[in-house]
């Protein structure tokens, strides 16, 4: 239920709760009778009638039923659900049954009886003998067994950093560690590499052909065939509890995505509440990601990045829309802070450009995406803060009317900006530092690094080629306008 409420279930009626235990999957057809046993979760397909639903709940051994539809559930079913003793649950109907026979079959056969992945590790030290550590792809830990007694000085740095230390690991790629677990799914034994680094007895975690992780024991030397065979059948346990995750986050992810996509362009319909967001002073951070020439890589791992750990453990809500990270977060937390611990979490080579609008409740989100988006566009490396950077915005948006022939294409600065292209004068350029210096002849002339007699001298010819009427503040803020914008 857990995972599945996230793709819009309500568990709707359990007369015997939730510790139920789940060992099966079924689909019931209409047409034949379907053979559903006790443990088993009945996707009930074919009941377009609360009759049929009923029929089919009150009649089944399975442990749980799941039907298409919305809360509440009608009482004839309930009545049905107290007769049969099994759990009913009520799915959103736009979720197609292709993608409920999946998600649940993955849940529930993809899991195992040995606890958690700190259980199974404990499992694999016992037989084969040794501390055990267990790491995805990035050589970082996922679990660890319980004694860690008389370990190596990697494997102490190993478990209080989180990950492989690099020395290590660079010891390891040049002896063919990783290039063994990439290929193969036979053990490795790795001998004592560094003063460091101690024995390992090394196995692939992989799900066909994909690579998930691995699984290390550090052990005293080489080992028999009947150890090396129990760390393989360790490493295919911890296979179903790295698929059962990620089944259970990329769900997660997909509705955390959907959600925050709704309430950025629709904030009306969308629930704030669902997300564990407040309903006021938000912002939205947007965030591209590059690195080498893949075009989307980067940012898909910024999303994952982004969405990892659970929701209450990290401030923000984030989607992945083309090539950019959407992330709302509360306008109280350090939005560039949130935005250098994600670089941190990315590849050394990865470019990272962000945006961070403007605060905003939550019905005036789409206006905070438009300001991250136009901070974003003006992003050379550092995040730009629309707090900070609204004059820069509202000039990038005069630059696009400009750009799309809507400025006036007859004036004052027109004129200049012509005569200098036809004769090879800089008028434009003295008089934006002119109006920039506010009249102050000297720090123009000092900004130009000209004499001021020869400003001076500009200005009087400048008068001759349009008129130009300084002493109107009306125009010279236009003219400073129009010269910032097509410069």
């Amino acid at each position: 239920m857990d995972v599945l409420g996230s793709l819009g279930t309500h568990l709707a009626c359990a007369p015997h709760g939730r510790d139920v235990e789940l060992r099966g999957v079924a689909l019931h057809d209409p047409a034949e009778n379907t053979t559903a046993t006790a443990g088993d979760v009945l996707l009930g397909l074919g009941t377009p009638s609360v009759a049929a639903a009923s029929r089919l709940v009150s009649s089944t051994a399975a442990s749980a039923v799941v039907l298409h539809g919305r809360p509440p559930l009608d009482e004839r079913v309930v009545a049905a659900a107290r007769k049969s003793g099994a759990a009913v649950l009520l799915v959103e109907p736009s979720v197609p049954w292709s993608q409920l026979a999946n998600v649940t079959q993955t849940l529930v056969n993809g899991g195992t009886r040995t606890g958690d992945l700190f259980g199974l590790a404990d499992v694999i030290a016992g037989v084969v003998g040794g501390p055990v550590t267990i790491e995805d792809q990035q050589s970082r830990v996922l679990a660890y067994s319980y004694r860690q007694e008389d370990v190596d000085p990697v494997r102490v740095q190993t478990i209080l950093g989180r990950r492989v230390p690099e020395e290590a690991r660079r010891a390891l790629d040049e002896f063919g560690v990783f290039s063994h677990l990439a290929s193969s799914d036979e053990p490795i034994f790795v001998p004592k590499l560094t003063p460091q680094l101690g024995n390992r007895l090394v196995a692939a975690v992989r799900a066909g052909r994909e690579l998930l992780g691995s699984v290390w024991v550090e052990v005293t030397g080489p080992v028999d065939a009947a150890r090396s065979a129990a760390l393989v059948d360790g490493a295919r346990t911890a296979a179903l509890h790295l698929l059962r995750s990620r089944a259970s986050t990329d769900l997660e992810r997909q509705a955390e995505a959907d959600l925050v996509i709704r309430l950025l362009d629709q904030p009306e319909s969308a629930d704030v509440a669902r997300l564990g967001l407040p309903s006021a002073d938000l912002r939205v951070i947007a965030v591209q990601a590059h690195a080498g020439e893949g075009e989307h890589g980067a940012a898909v791992l910024a999303f994952q990045r982004a969405t990892a750990g659970f929701g209450w453990s990290r401030p923000g809500r984030s989607a992945l829309f083309g090539n950019v990270l959407y992330t709302v977060i509360p306008a109280a937390d350090d939005a560039v802070a949130w935005v250098r611990s994600l670089e941190r979490e990315l590849p050394s080579e990865a470019t990272v450009l962000a945006g961070i609008g403007g605060p905003a409740e939550a019905a005036q989100l789409p206006t905070s995406r438009q300001e991250a988006d136009e901070c974003l566009a003006l992003s050379t490396g550092s995040p730009v803060v629309y707090d900070d950077a609204w004059a820069q915005v509202l000039l990038h948006r005069l630059g696009a009317v400009a750009e799309s022939g809507r400025l006036p294409t007859r004036g004052p600065i027109s004129n200049i900006l012509r005569y200098d292209a036809e004769n090879g004068t800089q008028y434009a350029a003295t008089l934006r530092a002119w109006l920039a210096a506010q009249g102050d002849v000297r720090t123009a002339a000092r900004e130009l690094n000209v004499h001021p007699n020869t400003l001076r001298y500009r200005m009087q010819k400048m008068a001759e080629v349009t008129p130009l009427p300084l002493d109107d503040p009306d125009q010279r803020l236009a003219m400073a306008i129009a010269l910032r914008i097509t410069r």
